[in-house]
């Protein structure tokens, strides 16, 4: 008999032990044993390749470990696919939504349902669904599409589904990375105070030690395949919890930010207007400036113009109107402009929008300078070797990790994708830097360094504009705020005068 869609059952008792996984020669999980208590939630901490993905996926069966158990309720069980993980009571929220954008709330609500009918009796299914919500915390209007959610509704419904679908033990991956600070602190605690009720049990994987020391009770940490420690939150200091996850205490410290002495404008943007791959209006009539020294920090929750107003800056997408100034002159976005006036990009997803996957490290490195001198003669022989001893300086400057300067970049984990596009856009003097999300889903380590040369680069007297959709970095980062909101700049104010939840609304609506 098919267990009740939204069944009340209390939270499994999960426990795995000695679990192992290899992909060839690479141990990604070695012997790893946690115990989920029913009714907590229990943080899992670790850099990037630390062996957090892989532990869920074993668990939601994705992966079959290669050793090892989990038990559930003290009965050990064979975890073959998705769904044996949602028979016991297992589901997983992930980072990115899968709602289906056009359905309804409450189509997205059943569309995972076992033995759905061909033909619903939606009367009798709107009632059970209501019934459903009211045992809720929280609810939405099953009425509405998914599209028309803000990014907080939208990881709500995420929940419910998986809620509604009978899961128990919820894994959260990096559940707040989209939302507003106070958007995350609600879900958090909503998810908390059910938790609490022993109504669930949440796996929280987070790379952020604030939301581990407000929302969670028990600590796991992976490095390197292994357990590096685990334990009560309350009885484990942020020091204590960095040095299990990297091997020392602490990470670099943030760069000191210094008064530049010429500030001068560099660029400017203004009344630009920029449509989507739709044709619809992404960037509405949006006018900024900035200075050399300072960075601009643009938040933003994903999906309101910011991949739109780069790639316009970049020269990948064409404006519906506006104007575009560097230094005082008409910009037009080409790659001798970009040379001339020294314009440099930190994109989005670098190793799809800023390198040829193919190509090797030397090879993508040498992008902006490889028809220029020493690495080209008489502006027409590349000469090689001089492209080979600029990639090894590189390599060893910002501490990339690679098997060499002919290792194609694709083979380079993200954080070292990253710091191969500084390398390449950072080496040579820096007039005006456009960065997006530069650490999305890096580690501690990576995100100290990279944050650190953004700084350096700043108070070499670069202008900088940064879009960043993590707000943290944009209050550490910035010496002036602006917020996006549905393509138009909607929000300004100085760093030092900022108020995060006054932030926070804007990001979330204009209203």
């Amino acid at each position: 008999m098919t267990k009740s869609p939204h069944s009340q059952a209390a939270p499994p008792d999960i426990t795995v032990t000695n679990m192992t996984k290899r992909f060839g020669s690479l141990v990604a999980l070695d012997e790893v044993s946690i115990h989920f208590k029913p009714g907590t939630v229990h943080a899992l901490l670790g850099e990037n390749g630390a062996g957090k993905s892989t532990l869920v996926k074993c668990m939601m069966g994705y992966y079959h470990a290669d050793a090892g158990s989990i038990s559930v309720d003290g009965t050990e069980r064979r975890i073959s696919n998705t769904r044996d993980a949602h028979r016991f009571g297992l589901g997983m929220v992930y980072q990115h939504f899968t709602l289906v954008p056009s359905m309804s709330v409450a189509e997205n609500l059943v569309l995972g349902e076992e033995g759905l009918p061909a033909i619903i009796n939606w009367k009798k299914k709107l009632s059970a669904l209501e019934a459903f919500l009211d045992t809720m915390p929280f609810r939405l209007e099953l009425d509405r599409t998914a599209a028309s959610l803000a990014a907080g509704e939208k990881q709500k419904l995420e929940i419910l589904k998986q809620l509604y679908l009978g899961s128990r033990f919820l894994i959260l991956d990096e559940p707040t990375s989209v939302l507003t600070p106070d958007e995350a602190d609600e879900v958090l605690g909503l998810m908390r105070q059910m938790a609490d009720e022993d109504r669930i049990s949440i796996l929280l994987i987070t790379h952020k030690l604030r939301e581990v020391e407000a929302y969670a009770s028990d600590v796991s940490v992976l490095r390197h395949g292994h357990l590096a420690g685990q334990g009560k939150v309350s009885a484990k200091s942020e020091a204590s919890l960095i040095r299990w996850m990297i091997g020392r205490e602490n990470v670099s410290k943030p760069a000191a930010r210094k008064e530049t002495k010429v500030v001068r404008t560099v660029l400017e943007v203004e009344g630009l207007t920029v449509n989507n791959d739709k044709g619809t209006v992404a960037v509405d009539q949006a006018s900024l400036s900035v200075s050399s020294g300072e960075i601009v920090g643009i938040a933003g929750v994903s999906g309101n113009g910011q991949s739109e107003f780069v790639e316009t800056l970049a020269g990948q997408r064409r404006e519906e109107a506006g104007d575009i100034r560097v230094q005082g002159y008409p910009y037009s976005r080409t790659r001798a402009e970009m040379m001339d006036w020294h314009i440099h990009l930190l994109p989005e997803e670098p190793l799809n929008n800023g390198c040829v996957r193919e190509m090797t490290v030397a090879e993508n490195l040498a992008f902006r300078n490889f028809d220029r001198e020493p690495n080209c003669r008489a502006g027409i022989f590349i000469d090689r070797g001089a492209i080979h001893r600029q990639a090894r300086r590189l390599i060893e400057r910002f501490n990339i990790k690679t098997q060499g300067p002919d290792a194609r970049i694709e083979t380079l984990s993200g954080g070292n994708i990253q710091r191969t596009v500084l390398a390449r856009e950072l080496s040579d003097n820096v007039r005006l830097l456009i960065v997006q999300n530069p650490c999305f889903g890096l580690d501690l380590k990576a995100v100290a360094e990279i944050r650190n040369r953004i700084i350096d680069a700043r108070n070499k007297g670069a202008a900088v504009l940064l879009f960043s959709e993590d707000l943290d970095e944009i209050l550490e980062l910035s010496d002036r705020i602006a917020v996006i909101f549905e393509g138009k700049l909607v929000y300004e104010t100085l760093a030092s005068e900022a108020d995060v939840h006054t932030i926070g609304r804007h990001m979330a609506s204009h209203a």
